[in-house]
């Protein structure tokens, strides 16, 4: 041993690493011949991989998916834990899965490794900090589960996508967090690469998305029902209900809806309700627009498709009680009416009514008046048209946002925008004009001109990719903002192309549609804020930016209304994959256990969107309609030849021309 010991150190440094080398290359080799060892560093057999469930290998859902939040009775479904994560499988239609419950922690896969990955900081109020899953809030216990899907043949690429929804009821509100310090807006910048953020092929496998639709309306009606039935809203996380007029706004809202969709019982459910348990003889405010359109409209669209008389009387009924809203000195209606006192008035702290309240009730009244033969209803919005046709303070057909009942003259003026307190009024101008066999002149004269005043004050592109945007202004400065809301355009636009208008309106339809998919796309959660703002400076960052107090998701219907105008009109699939993506966005960040789904704070935050609380009527009565409509081949289904729909998604007939 010594002699070989003194032999070693008469070597040069040199032939000692070689030695060393070659010695370390025979273990190696040897180790590698063995088999037990190389079957463990394989990681097994190959009925032992494990197949990645990420949103590049799931295209579609197959039946049986249900979102991370639709934990049943007794049985939680697994959490996801990175944007864009496909609702889990559902073990029970999953040959071959297994399902392990590991208690309230996140569990730990024995194989593969767990891939960390960063969220944005959580920020707002510390009750949107809290650990835990949804159920927490609705007195539950957290399970979390993980699903485990086997497959003989060939290896997957391993890994584990865990997410857990993490967040306290709250109440909605349209502002609910403090501004961000630096660093959190550091924190809360969007990826460098958008395109990561969401699914980048186009869905492959077959799936029923008629059912999902279908399957997604039972669950929202399922929490209303348990929890809220007969009254305005839902409070799916609370399992409780909102009051707004007393009204069963959310009922009467989606009783076409089921119609349309064929859920019967559901249908058999509300017209019950409608029959015995409606009524309008109630001492309490209500909205005249908000009334009409969902109410008003909702009952004329259901009488339409179903010749139930009991609509139309009900129709009638919440028509008449509307009326005093008109007795104004301008003819400009106020805005509340007492529908059990017959009197009106305008908002406590102002004499005005905003311009898209007074000009978005037309199509419902001049229905009214042509079933009832009762010329009182048209009259009075038909006046309303033309005392806005005429008056001062138009900017190439863009209207200012406010109009008083008293002078009957535009206020605030020098403030132009497409969102709130303006939009329905471009979309009404069409409508109307549509409606009524194309033959009001001054409605197809301002639409017109507006559209022109939209592209010529209000269209921008994004420095960086060049996303055509509508932004706003105010007293010539140009504000690149814009709401959710004004995602109804680029429906809006194909509808006026598809009846003879110019084709450029189509071309400004498209761009519009694109920018529109990019506010979810680019969002973490898929699911698009309430207001962007867009980025005009030439520069590689990014198109979309949101504010802190923007970034809140009020499952609104605007993009999939205008992605269903375009579906049909184009034929183009892409728009119903984009409108796939949204419903997919909406059940894995919004559906609640035990029925319903909740707007939720914030979009940009998958692991803590923070539910607020309240699914509005119009989740019921427009998105999932859309959706539907979006979805079916049936091109005959409520045609656009022969309906219109109002802006609260109620289908309308299309009046025929009069003979010339």
């Amino acid at each position: 041993m010594l002699t070989l010991l003194r032999k070693w150190k008469q070597l040069s440094r040199l032939q000692r690493s070689l030695v060393l080398f070659l010695l370390a290359l025979l273990l190696i080799f040897g180790l590698l011949s063995y088999p037990s060892i190389t079957e463990q560093w394989r990681g097994g057999s190959d009925r032992e991989d494990w197949l990645e469930l990420n949103d590049r290998d799931v295209k579609d859902l197959p039946p049986g998916v249900k979102s991370i939040l639709d934990q049943a009775e007794g049985k939680a479904l697994p959490p996801v834990a990175e944007p864009h994560v496909l609702p889990a499988v559902d073990p029970d239609a999953v040959t071959g899965a297994v399902v392990e419950l590991r208690g309230p922690n996140v569990p730990i896969m024995p194989k593969p490794p767990i891939k960390n990955k960063n969220f944005p900081n959580k920020r707002g109020p510390p009750s949107l900090h809290k650990d835990g899953n949804i159920s927490d809030t609705v007195g539950g216990e957290k399970e979390e589960q993980e699903v485990v899907r086997e497959e003989e043949g060939e290896e997957k690429d391993k890994e584990k996508k865990i997410v857990s929804w993490r967040g306290a009821m709250i109440e909605a509100d349209q502002a609910t967090e403090p501004p961000p310090s630096a660093s959190e807006r550091e924190d809360a910048a969007p990826p460098a690469d958008p395109a990561d953020t969401v699914p980048s092929e186009v869905p492959t496998v077959a799936v029923d998305r008629l059912q999902a639709v279908c399957d997604a309306f039972r669950h929202a009606w399922k929490g209303y029902k348990d929890y809220a039935w007969g009254h305005d809203e839902l409070k799916p996380i609370s399992r409780s209900f909102g009051e707004w007029f007393g009204l069963g706004l959310t009922l009467i809202d989606s009783v076409d809806t089921m119609w349309i969709l064929g859920l019967k019982e559901e249908f058999a459910e509300a017209r019950d309700w409608i029959e015995k348990e409606l009524s309008f003889d109630k001492n309490v405010d209500v909205n005249l627009f908000e009334t009409t359109i969902r109410v008003l409209g909702g009952l004329l669209s259901t009488y339409h498709l179903t010749g139930d008389q009991l609509f139309l009387d009900k129709a009638k009924d919440i028509g008449s009680r509307l009326m005093p809203a008109f007795k104004t000195p301008s003819k400009i209606p106020f805005s509340d009416v007492n529908i059990g006192k017959g009197t009106a008035h305008p908002p406590r702290w102002t004499s005005d009514s905003t311009l898209a309240e007074v000009t978005s009730i037309q199509l419902e009244f001049r229905e009214l008046s042509r079933l009832t033969q009762d010329p009182q209803y048209q009259e009075v919005v038909n006046e309303v048209m033309k005392l806005v046709h005429k008056l001062p303070g138009k900017h190439d057909g863009l209207v200012p946002m406010f109009i008083n009942t008293n002078t009957g003259q535009f206020t605030h003026k020098g403030v132009f925008t497409l969102g709130a307190r303006a939009d329905s009024y471009y979309e009404y101008l069409l409508k109307q004009w549509i409606q009524g066999g194309k033959t009001e002149d001054d409605l197809l004269e301002d639409y017109l001109q507006a559209v022109e005043g939209v592209k010529k004050h209000l269209v921008r592109q994004t420095g960086p990719s060049k996303l055509t945007f509508v932004g706003e202004l105010s007293h010539s400065h140009f504000n690149p903002k814009m709401d959710h809301l004004v995602c109804f355009l680029p429906g809006t636009l194909a509808l006026g192309a598809h009846n003879g208008l110019p084709g450029d309106h189509m071309d400004l339809a498209v761009k519009l549609m694109e920018t529109c998919h990019q506010m979810y796309r680019q969002m973490e959660t898929g699911l698009s804020p309430e207001i962007v703002h867009f980025n005009m400076q030439a520069s590689n960052g990014q198109d979309v930016v949101v504010k802190p107090a923007d970034r809140h998701n009020l499952l609104r219907p605007e993009t999939v209304e205008s992605l269903f105008y375009m579906y049909r009109f184009t034929k183009d699939p892409k728009y119903r994959d984009w409108g796939w993506e949204i419903l997919l966005s909406f059940n894995n960040y919004t559906k609640v256990p035990g029925g319903g789904y909740t707007s939720i704070n914030n979009v940009r935050d998958p692991v803590n969107p923070g539910p607020r609380d309240k699914m509005e009527s119009f989740f019921l009565g427009e998105t999932l309609k859309y959706l539907y409509l979006l979805f079916s081949d049936d091109a005959d289904l409520l045609s656009l030849d022969k309906y219109v729909f109002n802006t609260e998604a109620h289908v309308l007939p299309i009046w025929p021309s009069p003979p010339k």
